[in-house]
């Protein structure tokens, strides 16, 4: 017989499946905790400490670039002395907090403003190697880090000039909400630098001192934790299709002060693409972020429900396999031993016939065709037997008593209903994340209009077409953002351009709004930025920024789905499919960014809200561009959302147990009684009738097996059977032949 063909294999597998999925429906259904602190709030704080070091980055990239495209912009037009430079950068920029112009050659500083630059930690005769202008950390006096950036100013017949930038690792535009704190560290588990955790003279009572201590404390223990850990291999990192974030990420559980659990997540800087490098990735910085959270004093673990949902899966298999040995199996055998006994010539003994289904009928045409062998004639003019049920009938029987267990499972039993206890800390998260998301989007626009603001402060009227093309191509290059780039006089003339096709000259002068939408009735929104020209009569550098680099902003774990919507409420931005300028979905969002845009005291303030309804719990956050720059005038709000049912919530997960302990039985009683109908059903039935043909006096078609298995032994043996009764009437017409003549 084959290994993998015959009855025996599809029985034996299904009754080993079953024992694995009742012992593992005891272990997973019976050891769902309700954990202190839930994965969710721990995946959240991950998350959280994601996007800080997503906006760490980012706003270190970003001003190590500006700082390098400024210097060449300045390069390339005609010397100007230290302070204009330094003036001209002021006007566009505010992202540093101390700058200065140095003589390369003899040190001297040409001009400086902001704070003081350390400037003596340069080596300037190391200036022109390999790195030598690498941006590097330098450590105060005072304890603090500066991150120096560089660049070089060269005029022809002008002494080189370094431009020099130094910058905190303060955290742009990160809402912390309460009772959260968040740090930079160094591969050393160094704090670089903190915030969220008040100092010991700003709070009144010796408990919030003490409280302070113990925030700090925790804090630098989490810090050594996540500088050991964010050093290994991200991809060893991570669970295998996880995805992403591209870095080495993780959570935290601290110890518990007067009733809170300090949780925590960390994330090192990370390329946006995978395996990639940047200058902020190299500095070999962690972000760490820290919360108090109350725990759950109901703790319940309950293992009765997944001792009993084994114990009736044992009874019901047990009760399966018997049905498919006794009805299917054991008559099958016992047909391949009468027909093998008939073969070897044994007549004498009537065949023992199942009581039903193809066997029986088999087994019938057997008995008939021992009769026709010891010569009964009359046998073959015999009616074929009938059954009413066959194999595929109790192999549908099967499947419904195994349905009994696999279907309550699926669609009953441990359904979270409506009364999951969502913890507020997720709320809180949501709308924190969605806060400091649309910060980031808000800076994402306004560093593209300063950009621009950058190139029109160097550009006059005066300059030739092909240098003003080089500078936008250079801006295009280094600024993935922008589609096009070109630069109109007040007649709509366009002087120079770069980058793809343009939407927005239209043979008009320049829009003096500095960032809007284009057209609200086009495919794909365009935002346009416009920045004038000094001093000119309407010159004015524009720039389209691509929708799929503010698209790629709003991609984050955890957030569920993500919308940027304008002042109608119109969709102009999402991380998923959606139609330009279409509507929210659902009067409850359109609804929550419509309050979230009133005024509470001088601005409006992110809200994040729980929604119940009809069984569906939903997280719903929105927060409205709050700031300066060129984009809050445009009155765009970012709003998310997701359903409950994605968190790994106690009531959740035990649902999803279950429901995937109900999957795993029905697949595991399809693939087997399918193996079973495939590979032994199909054939027995095909056999029942060639045998029934067989013994009505069908002596000329030829039977042959189709698997080397029971099916095809009783197969071989009603073909030697066929053999013998063509023998036999060869005989008979011999003898007649004979008589006769």
């Amino acid at each position: 017989m084959s290994l993998l063909g015959g009855i025996r294999p599809p029985i034996a597998v299904l009754s080993v499946l079953l024992l694995a999925l009742a012992g593992v429906t005891a272990l997973s259904l019976g050891r769902v905790d309700q954990d202190r602190v839930p994965d969710a709030v721990l995946t959240s704080q991950q998350h959280f400490a994601e996007d800080g070091a997503i906006a760490l980055r980012a706003g270190i990239d970003e001003s190590v670039t500006d700082l390098t495209r400024t210097a060449s912009l300045f390069s390339a037009a005609g010397p100007v002395s230290g302070d204009a430079v330094l003036d001209k950068i002021g006007n566009v920029y505010q992202k540093w907090m101390g700058m200065a112009v140095v003589e390369i050659k003899s040190g001297k500083l040409l001009a400086a403003r902001g704070e003081n630059v350390p400037l003596t930690v340069i080596d300037r005769s190391k200036l022109s190697g390999e790195n030598g202008l690498a941006p590097r950390m330098v450590r105060l006096d005072n304890g603090e880090t500066r991150l120096l950036a560089f660049a070089v100013l060269s005029w022809k017949g002008e002494p080189q000039k370094l431009l020099v930038a130094s910058s905190s690792f303060r955290f742009p535009g990160i809402s912390l909400g309460k009772f959260r704190s968040i740090a930079v560290i160094d591969h050393d588990a160094q704090v670089l630098s903190s915030d969220g955790i008040p100092e010991p003279e700003q709070v009144l009572t010796d408990l919030q001192r003490k409280e302070v201590a113990e925030s700090n404390k925790q804090l630098k223990a989490f810090a050594k934790i996540a500088s050991v850990k964010s050093k290994q291999n991200w991809v060893k990192s991570k669970e295998p299709g996880s995805g992403g974030f591209g870095g080495v990420s993780g959570h935290l559980i601290g110890d518990r002060y007067l009733g809170d659990r300090s949780v925590a997540g960390y994330a090192n800087l990370a390329a946006p693409e995978a395996g990639e490098s940047t200058v902020a990735t190299s500095l070999g910085l962690t972000v760490v972020a820290m919360v108090k959270v109350a725990e759950d004093p109901n703790v319940a673990s309950d293992s009765v429900f997944g001792l009993l949902a084994a114990g009736a899966l044992l009874l019901i298999g047990g009760l399966t396999i018997a049905l498919l040995l006794g009805t299917v199996q054991r008559p099958l055998i016992r047909l391949f031993l009468e027909s093998r006994r008939l073969t070897r010539g044994d007549l004498t003994r009537p065949v023992t016939t199942p009581r039903y289904g193809e066997t029986a009928r088999i087994g019938d045409a057997l008995e008939r065709i021992r009769r026709q062998l010891n010569g009964d004639t009359a046998a073959a003019d015999e009616a074929p037997r009938r059954s009413r049920f066959g194999a595929r009938t109790l192999l549908v029987v099967a499947g419904v008593v195994l349905l009994v267990w696999c279907a309550p499972l699926l669609l009953l039993l441990n359904r979270a209903g409506d009364s999951v206890v969502v913890p507020q800390q997720i709320v809180n998260d949501q709308r924190e994340r969605t806060d400091t998301l649309t910060d980031r989007v808000r800076r994402a626009l306004n560093e593209g209009h300063a950009d621009l603001a950058s190139v029109a402060s160097l550009i006059g009227d005066g300059n030739d077409r092909s240098a003003m093309t080089e500078v936008l191509k250079r801006t295009v290059a280094q600024h993935l953002r922008y589609e096009s780039l070109y630069i109109v006089n007040g007649k709509g003339d366009v002087l120079a351009k770069a980058g793809g096709d343009l939407h927005s000259a239209n043979g008009k002068a320049a829009s003096t709004q500095p960032i809007r939408i284009l057209d609200d009735k086009a495919e794909e929104p365009v935002i346009v930025a416009t920045a004038p020209v000094s001093g000119s009569n309407g010159t004015a550098v524009v720039g389209e920024l691509r929708i799929d680099f503010l698209n790629s902003l709003l991609k984050r774990p955890g957030l569920g789905q993500v919308r940027v919507v304008d002042a109608d409420r119109r969709v102009i931005a999402s991380n998923t499919g959606y139609l330009a300028f279409e509507k929210l979905s659902g009067s409850r969002l359109d609804a929550l960014v419509q309050g979230t845009n009133q005024k509470v005291g001088l601005s409006p303030r992110p809200s994040g809200v729980l929604y119940r309804q009809d069984g569906d719990i939903q997280i719903a956050a929105a927060a409205p561009f709050v700031g300066g720059g060129a984009a809050k005038a445009l009155g765009w709000t970012v709003v998310s959302y997701q359903p409950a049912s994605g968190l790994a919530i106690p009531e959740y997960r035990l649902q999803n147990r279950t429901v995937l302990a109900g999957l795993l039985g029905a697949t595991a009683a399809a693939a087997c009684l399918g193996w079973l109908h495939i590979i032994v059903v199909r054939p027995l039935r095909a056999l029942t009738d060639q045998a029934e043909a067989l013994a009505g006096g069908d002596r000329r078609t030829v039977l042959y097996p189709r698997h080397h298995d029971e099916v095809g032994a009783v197969t071989r043996s009603l073909e030697l059977l066929r053999q013998q009764l063509a023998e036999a009437r060869k005989r008979e017409g011999s003898k007649s032949l004979a008589g006769r003549n």
